[in-house]
């Protein structure tokens, strides 16, 4: 029986989250494959649905920094076949680790973002502090796993390190209960209500995904037509939207219904569903989205967009911040749309089977 540990801090119900769910579900169905979730922070609402043959092993620590021993103790007891870090800090300490456990485990790192889009506006020493650990360690690592085209690109400028080691691999976005999700009854009035439509937006209300423009874009939207928006998603800049909806005059046509179990059944009810990120490494929102048929806009931030859209042929892009050209955006989908059966046959790489089977592959299983 060939062993995988999959190694992650769990800090919420993002898409880094969902898409480990993802492809957690994928992998504990290959036949002849334990599978072992290690776990540093478990606050995720997504264990809940985790497959019962995964197996989860709490490693006691919180913390990266601090997890070394608790990976080695790990990867002595079990010895693994291969093991994959799912972010960059589990990914650097388990290689700190395997060097002390002195076992022949394959490591590979999956990244999931454009880290030097993220520390832009750090200062140069906190730029050389985050990335010194980075280009000391990374060449250890058995594979690179950057989930599009501008992530790969970001690492490799990064760690010097030759194109050939890093692989792309596609998010396991699609899976095979999408369609039955997406059916599911969506508890929000205005989705019932086809004679307004309604936009949505769907991440952490952070400064990532820069949700002031978005609620500036859809005032402006909002002078010359009725339309509604929603914003799936918790986070530390919630009061600070609700504030800003009030003082753009929209707070009765915007709604932050919170973390939702199952957002495809809201998203495959919008109308348009909008990405304003200030930055992505594989926007899986925007992507979930297009797999169920649903036009969209999107800014044209580093890295995913412009792979997904394919340079804007299906869908708008616009730059980062234009909350004039956002909402220009938004106006032409909804009066143009894309047909979903073309945005449905755009993401056929995205499939949760066809994933997992490349990262077998990256992982030597």
């Amino acid at each position: 029986m060939r062993r995988l540990a999959v190694l992650i801090s769990l800090s919420g119900e993002g898409g880094v989250e969902r898409m480990v769910l993802n492809l957690l579900r994928e992998l504990a169905a290959e036949p002849g494959l334990a599978v072992d979730l290690l776990l540093l922070r478990d606050e995720s609402r997504h264990l809940r649905e985790l497959p019962p043959q995964v197996r989860v092993v709490r490693l006691g620590v919180r913390h990266s920094a601090v997890a070394v021993p608790a990976i080695a103790g790990y990867l002595r007891r079990e010895r693994p076949d291969a093991l994959l870090a799912a972010k960059d800090r589990a990914g650097r300490a388990a290689l700190v680790a395997r060097r002390f456990a002195r076992v022949p485990v394959r490591i590979v790192i999956r990244l999931g973002t454009t880290l030097s889009e993220a520390m832009k506006d750090r200062s140069a020493v906190a730029r050389w502090l985050r990335y010194r650990p980075i280009r000391a360690l990374y060449g250890l690592a058995d594979g690179i796993v950057a989930v599009s085209e501008g992530v790969a690109a970001d690492v490799v400028a990064i760690t010097g390190l030759p194109r050939d080691r890093v692989h792309v691999i596609r998010n396991p976005v699609v899976t095979p209960d999408l369609d039955r999700l997406a059916a599911e009854p969506a508890a929000h009035p205005w989705l019932a209500d086809a004679s307004v439509p309604v936009l949505i937006g769907v991440g952490r209300l952070t400064r990532q995904k820069d949700f002031p423009t978005l609620l500036r874009a859809f005032a402006r939207v909002r002078r010359d037509r009725a339309a509604r928006l929603l914003i799936l998603g918790e986070g530390r800049d919630r009061q600070a939207l609700l504030d800003q909806a009030r003082e753009l005059g929209v707070a009765g046509d915007v709604g932050f219904p919170g973390f939702q179990t199952n957002p495809y059944a809201w998203l495959a009810r919008a109308r348009v569903f909008v990405l304003s990120s200030a930055w992505e490494g594989s926007p899986n929102a925007l992507t979930e989205a297009m797999a169920l048929g649903v036009p969209v806009v999107s800014t044209d931030c580093r890295s995913g967009p412009r792979e997904v859209l394919d340079g804007g042929r299906l869908g708008p892009l616009v730059p980062v911040g234009d909350e004039e050209a956002l909402a220009a955006a938004i106006v032409e989908a909804l009066d143009r749309p894309v047909p979903a059966p073309v945005l449905k046959a755009a993401v056929h790489d995205y499939d949760a089977r066809a994933s997992a089977r490349r990262y077998l592959a990256v992982l030597g299983l």
